[in-house]
Parts: structure tokens; sequence; C-alpha cells
């Protein structure tokens, strides 16, 4: 099977950054996860930055076990359940500090061929049983963890592993970044914040588009130009 490059692999001291920071560096990066003899893979496009300080946060619970990751160092992945499924984040610098992968887009590549599309296809069918169309594929955090198959207990709480699950940086460019408020943060736990980033040539594959009817820019979304 094709090997990874691991001179490609973000290090653990790229995610050792401010939240929102790297929350908006990672989009364009591209998650792979090895599943048997494939490399399951997608590029980030929807990212949330969290704070310990932040209502919004599993963090400002306070220390579990559970949540042990969301205190080491930057590049530690934390997992947890929600809505039923798997969901994937990566600690950045600070205690209590995080980044939840939102969405992204299926990449195909050399080492992320056609079949592995297709593995994730299987991975993750539609409520009939029907394959799901690319594009929707990882079109929310469940469903990227199902297509990806990132389940709870197998990385929580650990490293990346080039041999397994990491973060590559294949020198995509994202121009143009929008920045909104986050989705499903309760009334009351800072749901106000604009902490949710999304490349903004993918909107429209993302868990919500911010580019919908009725949005207004300046009101409800800014757009950050490369450099900015």
């Amino acid at each position: 099977m094709p090997v990874p490059c691991p001179a490609r692999a973000l290090p653990d001291r790229f995610f050792d950054r401010d939240a929102q920071t790297l929350a908006r560096e990672l989009l364009g990066k591209v998650i792979r996860h090895r599943h048997g003899d494939l490399w399951l893979a997608a590029r980030i496009i929807e990212t949330e930055a969290y704070y310990l300080t932040d209502k919004g946060s599993h963090a400002s619970l306070g220390y579990t076990e559970k949540r042990k990751a969301l205190f080491l160092d930057g590049g530690h992945i934390y997992m947890y359940y929600a809505r039923g499924g798997d969901s994937l984040n990566f600690s950045a610098h600070g205690p209590g500090n995080a980044v939840l992968i939102k969405s992204a887009y299926p990449w195909v590549d050399a080492l992320s061929d056609d079949n592995s599309l297709a593995q994730m296809q299987l991975n993750n069918p539609d409520a009939n049983g029907n394959l799901r169309p690319a594009e929707r594929l990882c079109a929310g955090q469940t469903l990227l963890c199902r297509a990806l198959s990132l389940k709870v207990p197998d990385w929580d709480a650990r490293r990346f592993d080039p041999q397994g699950l990491y973060v590559e940086d294949c020198a995509i460019n994202v121009p143009r970044v929008i920045q909104t408020t986050r989705l499903g943060i309760p009334h009351g736990r800072d749901e106000h914040l604009p902490y949710r980033f999304v490349d903004a040539e993918f909107a429209r594959f993302c868990t919500r588009n911010p580019l919908r009817r009725g949005q207004v820019e300046g009101r409800d979304f800014f757009i950050l130009e490369q450099g900015n």
C-alpha cells in the first residue's frame, strides 16, 4: 500500500497556538486515518474554537478524566459523543482550549484514492442505507467521524500517529475565510462569540451555510482575507 509522507504531517507544535488562530489555520489541512489497507482522507472546511473560560466549552465544566485531553499540551486528540455519534477535537495552546473539527470534504489523491472514497461512502450511508454523495459525506462533525471511521475509544486523549491518524499540510491555499458564530450553543452559554471559521470556497458544503439567504455580512458573518 502507499505510505504516508511524515514530512508533511503537522507536528505537535503546530497545534500549540491560540485556539482561534489554530481553528483558522486548520482550514485546508487534510485529515488522514488508516482503515485497514486504506488511508481515508478529508480536507477540513469548518472549525470551531473553544476556550476554558468560554461557557460553551466542555472544559468550562471542569477537569475530569474524560476531558483530560483538553487540559494537555496542544496536539492531543479529544473525542466525545454528540447526537449519537463521535466528534473530533484537537487541543490548542493553554489548558482547556481546543478546536472542534466541524466538517470537511473528501480528499482524493495518490495516497487516498477512489477506493478510499468508496470506503468512506460505505462507512457513512444515509438513513435509507444509500450511498451519500461525496459532498455530503463529511458535512457535520459526526458525519465526518463516521466517514473516516474515527471512534472515541480508539483515539481519545492520544497524540497523532503517522501510521494511523495525522493531519497533513497539502499546500492548499484558503484565500477567504468566513468568521461567524458557532452552532448548537445553548442560550446563555456564550452563543454570541464568533468562534466558527469556514473555508469560503466550501461554505455550501459545511454544517450550515453561513452565506445562506438572509445572512448579512458585517452582522451575521465577516470575511477574512488571507493574511489579515
